[in-house]
């Protein structure tokens, strides 16, 4: 069996380490923000070539609470993907404002630059990009775009740790750049985080209150804020981990290369485009499928452990039916819904193993 990616190996591979970490917070007495956290964002901030980092809950939160810093809420608008997961747009609703749905750029599946200025209206007050997949968008045509309109841009890059876009790492682009280190990510917890990076000290300064109950000294509260912290012990095990993601995102573009060399000549299999100013952090590797119910179940039948990335856009979802954004008012976002499927592509996966797949998907091919 090859599961599609398995997140116990990366705590075996780093379990001394790991496990003294976990044992350094439990022994310091201090739980909730602190050194750890400290140290962590301090990292991170580096890392993603930006000056600020706040550690927060989970990514949502880091979307959510990055909007509400710009005071993006009752009665603005949103440009959003229409072609990503569902939390991009929750982060829009939660502060009251109205996600507006961009189709993506079908070679790459990430939102289209060239689409953007159409959706944007009197009320719109921020762009939100998404590095899907690990790939970086587009960013130069979407912050010129937003600079001539006065308008705010808010990175989704969940998926895109240690990815660059010409040369410079995903950070610090934008206004703000929100992530998740849930524990499937390239960087992932051993639980729910986020983080935010930034270059503005004041919307890192107002995201600190934010997460904190509005608060920056205990008991005195500026505003209506909430309970997202960063916890110590996930922040002492990002750090461990941290110090081996370039590692494992060269794996992770190992495998990538051998998936893109020897599935080119595969008959329906549709492979990732990369953009020659992209590196992607090849977080899901997402090819698209002729018949993708037929060939994901000869892979799960051949032991190939495969996931749909995603089978549902977020204007399709029940959630959003009163936006009244009906069926094939998305259709690019409708088609890749239909076709996608990701490949396994985690850092642990072994060379033969990715050969394994491949040599599912000829087999299919030949056979179909």
């Amino acid at each position: 069996m090859i599961p599609f990616l398995d997140l116990g190996a990366a705590y075996r591979e780093l379990k001394p380490e790991i496990d003294a970490a976990v044992a350094r917070v439990l022994e310091s007495g201090w739980y909730i923000l602190g050194p750890e956290v400290e140290s962590f964002e301090g990292q991170w901030a580096q890392y993603c070539e930006a000056q600020h980092c706040v550690g927060l809950g989970n990514g949502l939160d880091a979307l959510t609470l990055a909007l509400r810093a710009l005071d993006i809420g009752e009665g603005d608008e949103v440009i959003v993907p229409s072609n990503t997961y569902i939390a991009t747009w929750l982060a829009v609703s939660n502060v009251g404002a109205v996600p507006v749905p961009v189709e993506p750029d079908p070679a790459t599946h990430n939102i289209d630059p060239a689409r953007i200025e159409a959706a944007i209206t009197a009320r719109t007050r921020a762009i939100l990009p998404v590095h899907l997949y690990g790939q970086p968008a587009d960013l130069d045509p979407i912050l010129r775009l937003a600079e001539d309109r006065g308008l705010r841009v808010v990175e989704d890059a969940a998926q895109s740790h240690g990815a660059r876009y010409k040369g410079k790492r995903i950070g610090a682009h934008g206004d703000v750049v929100c992530w998740s280190f849930y524990p499937g990510k390239n960087l992932g917890a051993l639980g729910d985080g986020g983080a935010i990076t930034t270059d503005d000290p004041a919307i890192a300064d107002r995201i600190r209150v934010l997460r904190n109950y509005g608060s920056r000294e205990k008991y005195v509260n500026e505003e209506k804020g909430t309970n997202s912290r960063l916890d110590p012990i996930q922040a002492a095990v990002l750090s461990v981990k941290l110090a081996h993601l370039d590692e494992w995102t060269q794996r992770r573009a190992r495998i990538a290369a051998l998936y893109r060399q020897e599935l080119s000549q595969v008959s329906g299999i549709g492979l990732p485009f990369v953009p020659n100013w992209a590196e992607p952090a090849w977080h899901l590797f997402v090819v698209r499928a002729a018949d993708r119910e037929a060939t994901q179940k000869r892979l799960t039948d051949a032991g190939v452990g495969t996931l749909i990335h995603y089978p549902l856009p977020p204007h399709r979802q029940q959630a959003y039916a009163e936006a009244g954004i009906g069926p094939g008012s998305q259709p690019l976002a409708e088609t890749l819904a239909g076709e996608v499927l990701s490949l396994p592509i985690g850092p642990h996966l072994a060379m033969e193993d990715a050969q394994h797949v491949i040599e599912v998907l000829r087999e299919i091919a030949q056979t179909s």
